[in-house]
C-alpha cells in the first residue's frame, strides 16, 4: 500500500471535476493544479484539519481522502454557519454540477433552503433539526435535481421559474415574466434569464443575494464576474436581465451556487453590480468551455 495513503495524507484523485467548491473552504490548502483541485499543502494545525474535512464533505465527487480509510462522519462541519442567519448546506451532488446550496434563517425561525445539496434522508433530517424549511427556491434548471425530494420531505413548498419548469414540472409555485416577486416577507424572486432561460435572483432583506450562476466574485479578478463560457440560454439576455436588475440590487453578502463568496458594504456591492451590467453589455456569444471560467 501506498506509504502516503497508509499515513493519512490528503489527496485528492483523478475525479475532481475542478468545481472551486474545495479551494473556496480549504483556500491555501488547495489549489488549482493543471485544471484540477490538488492538495498542495498538508494541514499543521486543526483549523486546517477542519478545513480539508469541510472540503472533502463538499466534494460532489468525493475526491478528497485522507488515507485509504473513508470519511469520519464526527467530522461532517455541515451544515455550517456562514453568517447569524445563512448556512452552507454541504453534500454538493453531481446531479447539480457540484453547485453551493445554502439555508436562509427567517425572523420567525424558519428556514428557506436555496437550491439543493445531495439527497438522503438522513441529510435531510440534520438540516430539519434546525428549524422547519418551509420553501425550497430553486435559481434555475441545472440545481433542480433534488428539489422535489427534499421538499416532500420538509413538507415544503417548492419554486421554479416557468423558463425552467421542465426541470421541476411539479412545482409547487412557479413565477412568471421578468418581473421581481415577493415570495416571502422579506426574500424578493428577480428573474435573470441568461445562464438558463428561467435563472433567478433571490435577495433577502436587502442583506443576502443568492445568486444561482447570474453571477459570482470571482478570485482571479477580484471582481463580480459572469461565467460566459457556460451561459446556456444567451449572454445577450444575461446583459440585459443585469441592466434591469442592477439600480434594485442591494446587500452585503454575494452566495453563489458557482464561484466564491463574498461579504462587502451594500454600497460598494450595489457600485460593483452596475458595473458588471455594463461589461456584460459587451460580452458576445462563445462555445462552451468549463475550462475558460476565471474562479
Amino acid at each position: 500500500m501506498d506509504g502516503d495513503v497508509a499515513d493519512g495524507i490528503w489527496r485528492v484523485d483523478r475525479r475532481c471535476t475542478n468545481c472551486d467548491a474545495a479551494r473556496q473552504l480549504a483556500p491555501g490548502l488547495i489549489a488549482e493544479v493543471d485544471g484540477r483541485s490538488s492538495v498542495v499543502h498538508q494541514p499543521r494545525t486543526p483549523a486546517q484539519e477542519q478545513a480539508l474535512y469541510a472540503a472533502a464533505f463538499a466534494c460532489h465527487t468525493r475526491s478528497i481522502r485522507r488515507g485509504a480509510r473513508g470519511l469520519d462522519p464526527k467530522k461532517d462541519p455541515f451544515p455550517m454557519p456562514l453568517t447569524e442567519h445563512v448556512y452552507l448546506c454541504g453534500h454538493n451532488s453531481p446531479r447539480t454540477a457540484g453547485a453551493n446550496s445554502y439555508l436562509l434563517r427567517r425572523p420567525t425561525g424558519n428556514l428557506v433552503m436555496v437550491d439543493t445539496p445531495h439527497f438522503s434522508r438522513a441529510l435531510a433530517a440534520t438540516y430539519a433539526a434546525l428549524g422547519p424549511v418551509t420553501d425550497v427556491l430553486l435559481t434555475h434548471r441545472d440545481h433542480a435535481a433534488h428539489g422535489r425530494a427534499y421538499a416532500d420531505r420538509f413538507g415544503a413548498r417548492l419554486w421554479i421559474h416557468e423558463g425552467d419548469l421542465a426541470a421541476a414540472p411539479d412545482a409547487d409555485c412557479v413565477l412568471r415574466g421578468s418581473r421581481p416577486t415577493q415570495i416571502a416577507d422579506g426574500v424578493i424572486a428577480y428573474p435573470l434569464p441568461g445562464h438558463t432561460e428561467g435563472s433567478v435572483l433571490y435577495l433577502a432583506d436587502d442583506v443576502y443575494c443568492f445568486s444561482g450562476d447570474s453571477f459570482y466574485w470571482s478570485r482571479t479578478d477580484g471582481d463580480l464576474a459572469v461565467a460566459e463560457s457556460v451561459t446556456w440560454y444567451s449572454v445577450t439576455e444575461l446583459a440585459a436581465s443585469l441592466a434591469r436588475a442592477a439600480p434594485r440590487l442591494r446587500f452585503a453578502w454575494l452566495l453563489p451556487g458557482h464561484g466564491d463568496r463574498k461579504h462587502l458594504p451594500p454600497d460598494e456591492f450595489s457600485r460593483r453590480v452596475r458595473d458588471l451590467a455594463g461589461r456584460a453589455a459587451h460580452l458576445t456569444p462563445q462555445p462552451v468551455d468549463f475550462t475558460a471560467v476565471r474562479w
